[in-house]
């Protein structure tokens, strides 16, 4: 409009404002001028004054005043939009397809403020709007936009991508209508996005919305030369880094981070990182994720892949009693006991059990029956490890033809170097080959080996050999046997003839070769007829939840079928054995679409329209109020005490534009009769999302147990908002939290001063145990060093928060760390006579330090479904309900105070304590 970035929503009201000089007119308008007639009385009022004068024509500036107000109205009424949205009108209805799955759930926030302005100004536009998305087809329904705007957060993006059959579904939806289209897109090809786009330009306008940064998942996870390979894919070439984390259970069942790594993209699509943990800890991840993206593409999910194997050890039954140092036995158990679950027992007792690995420790001779059936269980894809000894180079065992249980034939006699009665030194180990599953693996100088049995020179035996002696003999030799594996160590396995058992190198080699134990046999046949339950689902942005609620799927359907409401990616379960479907598959094709050029594409910046229709309206009340008081003084209806408590009242009524802004900033701020639990904003969207999640839960809990009826919690941003009207703020501390600026600073000094209390969570008691220190713990320290902080100690028994509301001496969150800071009890504080407490009853600690990740543990989404496990079974059930007891208790400390200490309570307690 006239070049300003202004315009109307129904601009045609303006014309109204032509008609302002005829209501100048009106309000100017006198009666006529009356007829003089003298009246002798008249003189007897002569020299007496006149203390009230009424003005025979309106005041030029109370006209003015009208004629603002009136315009005022007008422009309020035509809908005043400052920044509007460049956008042609249209008669059609707007269509909002979103394309919904995973790989638009890294924006979704942006997208869901985006989506609601555009629907907004839909509605301004007088358009009728309905939302389809593409993952889940539903009937269309055009309704007012207003209504879709507010539903908005209901179209979430799902965890699988859209499929064939989606999208022919949303074509029959679509067909034979007419309307605008605005389609939030993923960026990426799919079958049958082609044919959607020419429907949809058939119908009318497109326009898409797209982000511009590309999208990455995480697409396969390895076990190789005993390391965790996880491979990443981008939908371009990208040059730039992820922080990749390796989530798993510590012994108590308590999710951690185990492991920390950075995956850099190098000018290509796919990038690979390995973690290097050890078996034992391997064996309790969970899964691996992309640090700070929230998306079920960003999350890979493990199973029985990385779990740990069952070895059943057999030795031959010569082996000499009571010298157990002496026994093969002995160095196996020591090598495996670590990384494995040992079976011991007799062969026809160990095979039913269908272990991973089954080591025969020089045994020769084995019975016909129990040889078929060892037979058959290799076949069936189990791993057949055999070491040599004194008994194998004494027997024919594969001399003259190769033994189906043996990897080579052999020469009889064996080979012995360096002894008394030989030729030559004692041989070392010569480096693996890089294809051989030892690769990598650091041989000691000081190994060596004294005799071994030698195999026959075949064909095929260099293709056998895992690892050989540095003059070129066979050391470790493999064959395949259908599905399963043959493997020889031609030394014993003890250290009768090398130096190997001793060494680490030993223990390696083992877990190398218990990881070759997983079945290779086809899955399609293994799964077929089975029905897997699920346990945890992945959502689209990323989150586990409980998965139990939703049926079972069919076996064969888990490996090869489209993911979709019916097969979300997650883990399921089957018996004792887990299969994990992730997000994105191994072979995920994420090959960018190409626009057209006719269809505009923009990104998710969010529109700067703003309505300016509240502000003339305010202003014209206050114009209205304006002009009743100048009519009431002008007509001499208000004096003195009048005039003085008109100006007050209207001092007194709260300014719009600062009501407005304080509800801009912090919106509950009206409501100071309520209690708000509050979370400090700390710029990562996942961590503020999981603080929201925590309060709400606890609030839930409180209101439940106790009389506390808390709203909804509030964010808060401390350089900008007011903390006075929260009791309480919970802070999660994050490595990269930007620091406070020193108004910021005294904000918090002042609030900590009058009674308020921050929970600082570092997140970190999984990692920075035992005084060790956390990059969050850190900051903490950085942020606490300017913060006016009393002394701290360790929660004594004693305190008040162990029985503000429970009787607690425990303080765990989803970790179950005690170490927990409060304020420092006064040096004089002692036991009073008849109380089993210190006499604390001054004060409130002002400050709460821990890190055991409090808010996750309390997480709920809005129908108390929990959003994060806690440990495991009926022990994280409990550390839970702990937990919710330590915020109840924080609570109720921080809003009583520490009434608790009084003497009035000792009875009670003392009876509650058993004392």
């Amino acid at each position: 409009m006239f070049g300003l970035p202004l315009a109307f929503a129904t601009p045609w009201l303006l014309t109204a404002l032509i008609g302002l000089p005829v209501l100048w007119w009106l309000l100017r308008a006198v009666p006529p001028a009356p007829i003089r007639r003298r009246f002798p009385g008249v003189v007897l009022l002569l020299g007496l004054k006149d203390d009230e004068s009424v003005m025979d024509r309106t005041p030029w500036w109370l006209l003015l005043l009208r004629l603002v107000l009136v315009a005022s109205v007008i422009i309020a009424l035509a809908g005043p939009l400052l920044n509007p949205a460049a956008q042609a009108r249209s008669d059609r209805p707007l269509l909002v397809l979103m394309d919904g799955g995973w790989a638009s759930a890294a924006t979704w926030r942006q997208q869901s403020e985006v989506l609601e302005a555009r629907l907004k100004e839909a509605d301004r536009n007088g358009q009728t709007a309905a939302v389809l998305q593409i993952t889940a087809p539903e009937l269309l329904a055009f309704q007012p936009a207003s209504v879709w705007a507010e539903r908005i957060e209901e179209f979430a993006p799902r965890s699988w991508r859209p499929s064939a059959l989606q999208v022919a579904a949303s074509l029959d939806l679509l067909a034979d209508q007419s309307f605008d289209t605005l389609w939030v897109s993923d960026g990426l090809d799919y079958e049958g996005r082609a044919a959607l786009l020419e429907a949809l330009s058939s119908a009318g306008s497109v326009q898409v919305l797209q982000a511009a940064e590309p999208v990455v998942a995480l697409t396969d996870m390895q076990l190789e030369d005993g390391a965790i390979t996880v491979t990443a894919r981008a939908s371009v070439d990208l040059q730039a880094a992820l922080d990749l984390q390796v989530v798993g259970k510590d012994p108590q069942g308590i999710e951690r981070v185990l492991s920390q790594g950075r995956l850099t993209f190098d000018g290509e699509s796919d990038a690979s990182l390995s973690f290097s943990l050890p078996a034992e800890q391997r064996a309790r991840v969970t899964r691996v994720q992309i640090e700070g993206v929230s998306s079920a593409g960003a999350m890979y999910l493990t199973d029985d892949s990385l779990k740990r194997r069952e070895v059943a050890l057999i030795q031959s039954n010569s082996a000499r009693e009571g010298l157990e140092l002496l026994s093969p036995m002995h160095y196996l158990k020591q090598a495996l006991i670590e990384t494995t679950d040992v079976i011991e027992g007799a062969l026809p007792e160990v095979i039913p059990a269908n272990p991973d690995v089954i080591v025969l420790a020089d045994v020769a001779t084995i019975a016909p029956a129990e040889k078929a059936e060892l037979l058959e269980w290799v076949k069936g894809g189990g791993l057949l490890l055999r070491f040599a000894g004194p008994q194998m180079a004494g027997s024919d065992l594969s001399r003259l033809e190769e033994d189906p249980l043996m990897p080579v034939r052999l020469r009889a006699g064996g080979r012995s170097v360096g002894g008394a009665m030989s030729w030559g030194d004692p041989k070392t180990l010569a480096p693996f080959d890089p294809d051989s599953p030892f690769a990598g693996l650091v041989i000691p100088d000081d190994l060596r080996v004294t005799a071994q049995v030698v195999a026959q020179p075949d064909p095929n035996l260099a293709d056998r050999v895992l690892a050989e002696l540095s003059d070129g003999t066979p050391l470790v030799t493999r064959k395949a046997v259908d599905q399963g594996q043959v493997v020889l160590f031609h030394v014993t396995a003890n250290a009768e003839w090398s130096d190997v058992p001793l060494s680490g190198l030993f223990v390696q080699m083992l877990d190398r070769l218990a990881v070759l134990s997983s079945r290779a046999e086809d899955e399609t046949a293994v799964m077929q007829g089975t029905i897997w339950q699920p346990i945890q689902v992945i959502t689209g942005q990323g989150r586990l939840v409980d998965g139990r609620v939703l049926s079972g799927a069919r076996g064969q359907d888990l490996i090869s079928a489209a993911l979709g409401p019916d097969l979300q990616p997650g883990l399921y379960q089957n018996g004792s054995e887990q299969y994990a479907r992730n997000a994105a598959a191994k072979d995920e094709d994420l090959t960018p679409y190409r626009w057209p050029a006719s269809v505009p594409v923009v990104g998710f910046e969010k529109p700067s329209t703003v309505d300016l229709k509240w502000i003339f309206l305010v202003a014209a009340l206050c114009l209205l109020a304006v002009d009743t008081l100048a009519s009431l003084v002008l007509s001499g209806r208000l004096r003195g005490f009048g005039v003085t408590a008109v100006i007050a009242m209207a001092l007194a009524i709260p300014q719009p534009s600062d009501a407005q802004t304080a509800q801009t900033d912090v919106s509950p701020i009206t409501l100071t009769d309520e209690v708000a639990l509050a979370y400090v904003l700390t710029g990562d969207a996942s961590i503020d999302e999981v603080s929201y999640a925590g309060l709400y839960g606890l609030s839930d809990v409180l209101y439940l147990r106790t009389s506390v009826e808390p709203v909804n919690p509030i964010g808060v941003d401390i350089e900008r908002d007011e903390l006075a009207f929260f009791p309480f703020l919970y802070w999660p501390m994050t490595a990269n939290q930007a620091m406070p600026s020193s108004a910021a600073i005294k904000k918090l000094n002042d609030y900590l001063r009058s009674g308020g209390m921050i929970l600082f969570d570092t997140r970190d008691a999984d990692v920075a145990l035992g005084g060790r220190s956390s990059p969050a713990g850190r900051r903490l320290q950085e942020i606490a060093s300017r913060l006016i902080i009393p002394a701290l100690e360790p929660v004594p028994s004693d305190h008040v928060l162990t029985r503000t509301f429970y009787l607690l001496q425990d303080f765990p969150g989803r970790y179950a760390s005690r170490d927990i800071w409060v304020e420092a009890a006064p040096p004089d504080a002692e036991l009073v006579e008849g109380m089993p407490f210190r006499n604390l009853n001054d004060g409130v600690t002002p400050v709460v330090i821990g890190g055991n990740n409090w808010a996750a543990a309390w997480a709920t989404d809005t129908v108390g479904v929990h959003l994060f496990p806690v440990g495991r079974g009926v022990t994280g059930e409990r550390q839970r309900e702990l937990a919710y007891r330590f915020g109840v208790n924080l609570i109720m400390h921080v809003l009583t105070g520490n009434y608790k200490s009084d003497q009035v309570h000792v009875p009670a307690l003392l009876d509650r304590l058993g004392q």
